[in-house]
């Protein structure tokens, strides 16, 4: 859907004799893995996830061998005795399973960790990106490993504000005195560029069903 988006808006831009703007791609996957910034916080990433996922792995483990325990002794233990050891086997998995989740979930530690670590990367990149749009007069720049797609717009190009009032919308309303555009001016206007994600080498831990019910 991204490139068949891309297309489009290439054919329209290309097809019409009256657009006189200038677009260009990028391929910023391959730009980014010859960064030494970029592969240098790769490496970082690793150790981190390697760290967190060998504190799971050891909780889990630690988990296992209170399960095997309570196996071999269950025929020793009283009623009250079993509960208490079930319950503690229970609020252990649960432990780890919220660890795991503050660690690597959607919004967890290894995210807040890429994040820090690729803002300079993504900063410098987005520097070379509007410098290289303005030196060669582009207003449109594409990214074709990206599922962002625009790295660079030129804001005179915006008519957001239009199509607001076309709807009747009072685009003033809906904007902050910081967030107010020069729109229909030649200053450039800087689009976060996405670089592709480090691999991440999260822990391959199952779901598990306490065994003690």
């Amino acid at each position: 859907m991204k490139k068949f988006f891309i297309l489009l808006v290439l054919s329209i831009l290309c097809g019409s004799a009256s657009w006189a703007q200038k677009i260009g791609y990028t391929d910023m996957e391959f730009i980014t893995s010859k960064m030494p910034e970029y592969q240098l916080a790769q490496t970082e990433m690793k150790k981190f996830s390697e760290k967190w996922a060998k504190e799971i792995q050891d909780k889990f483990a630690e988990i296992d061998r209170m399960q095997r325990a309570y196996m071999a002794e269950e025929i020793l233990l009283t009623e009250d005795l079993k509960r208490t050891r079930q319950n503690e086997i229970k609020e252990k998995e649960l432990e780890a399973g919220e660890y795991n989740s503050k660690i690597f979930g959607m919004e967890g530690l290894l995210f807040q960790k890429k994040k820090e670590l690729m803002k300079p990367v993504l900063e410098k990149v987005q520097r070379a990106v509007t410098k290289v749009c303005s030196q060669r007069r582009l207003d449109f720049m594409f990214d074709k490993s990206s599922d962002i797609g625009m790295l660079y717009t030129n804001p005179k190009h915006d008519y957001s504000d239009y199509v607001m009032e076309e709807l009747g919308i009072d685009p003033k309303n809906n904007k902050s005195g910081n967030e107010e555009k020069a729109s229909r001016t030649d200053e450039p206007e800087q689009t976060q560029t996405k670089v592709p994600t480090p691999t991440q080498n999260s822990p391959k831990q199952k779901s598990r069903t306490s065994k003690l019910k």
